[in-house]
């Protein structure tokens, strides 16, 4: 019993913490979305207008354009992501010469702020100064320009987030390949299971929770991006890249419809905690029905 009160007691500052600069203002989002309001209009007033900001979501164009994109996004990163993430953490398990440099250089892009990474490539994707544009001109003949052809900003951006967010998905494999057992493996090597059958039934099931963890992780920020994108493209050419965090900010800062826009924000939120339930479910089911 004293154990359990000096554990709440130690945790109170947490909790204090967690209410006050999560909890509070969600409700206060929550409140908003079921009002119209622009405190920078001639009537600052918040008008109760019950869910007609969410009947207005589901015929608002731009929000399903938005929704689309960002869907597509999500899939084309966090699946490269983990694929390329795998190959680099299973070649990191070898030693080769400058592995040491090599580790270092590969992790720097983490350590580097979202809008910085956007204004980096901004800078490399430029056509009158970008290193990019010129490379791809000079040697294949390929004119780059992200403002005008909105296929290249898409996969501009879905190649920037992999340079980025790539090398936490490396060091979270890494963490799990290292804690596997090697019994499992010396076992099937010697029974005489190829590398295919190796990795499907002893690998990929033993690093599932840490696949699920590194999947959660970057699904919640991919489908929060904003920084990078508003200042590599600003959610063009056109709405091409106007992802739903960027639709958001849109919609809240410039037109200052700030109802509307914390209505999308719990849609997202909503959407954000359904896709990752389902994929728990989707991931994990499979091998509690082996141990069962």
């Amino acid at each position: 019993m004293q154990s359990n009160k000096l554990g709440w007691i130690l945790l109170a500052p947490t909790l204090v913490i967690l209410f006050f600069f999560g909890v509070l203002p969600f409700l206060y989002v929550v409140f908003v979305s079921f009002h119209q309001w622009n405190p920078f209009a001639a009537s600052p007033e918040m008008i109760f207008n019950g869910a007609d900001n969410f009947r207005r979501i589901v015929l608002d164009p731009a929000f399903l354009n938005s929704l689309g994109v960002t869907v597509a996004f999500v899939l084309f990163a966090v699946i490269s992501e983990l694929i390329i993430g795998y190959l680099l953490a299973q070649a990191f398990m070898r030693e080769f010469p400058g592995k040491a440099i090599f580790r270092t250089i590969h992790t720097l892009p983490l350590i580097m702020a979202p809008i910085i990474v956007g204004s980096v490539w901004k800078l490399m994707t430029t056509p009158s100064i970008g290193i990019i544009p010129h490379y791809l001109d000079e040697w294949f003949g390929i004119t780059m320009n992200i403002g005008t052809s909105a296929p290249t900003a898409f996969f501009t951006i879905v190649i920037m987030d992999i340079w980025h967010w790539t090398p936490l998905v490396t060091l979270t494999l890494i963490a799990a390949l290292v804690s596997l057992p090697r019994d499992p493996f010396e076992q099937a090597q010697i029974d005489g299971a190829n590398k295919a059958q190796i990795f499907w039934h002893i690998t990929l099931p033993m690093i599932t929770p840490a696949l699920v963890a590194t999947v959660f992780i970057r699904l919640m920020d991919a489908l929060r991006t904003v920084d990078e994108v508003w200042m590599l493209t600003g959610g063009g050419p056109g709405s091409s890249t106007r992802f739903l965090g960027v639709h958001i900010f849109k919609e809240v800062f410039p037109k200052t419809n700030y109802g509307y826009g914390s209505t999308i924000s719990v849609i997202v939120l909503y959407l954000t905690i359904v896709v990752c339930w389902l994929l728990y479910v989707s991931m994990l089911a499979p091998r509690k029905n082996r141990k069962g």
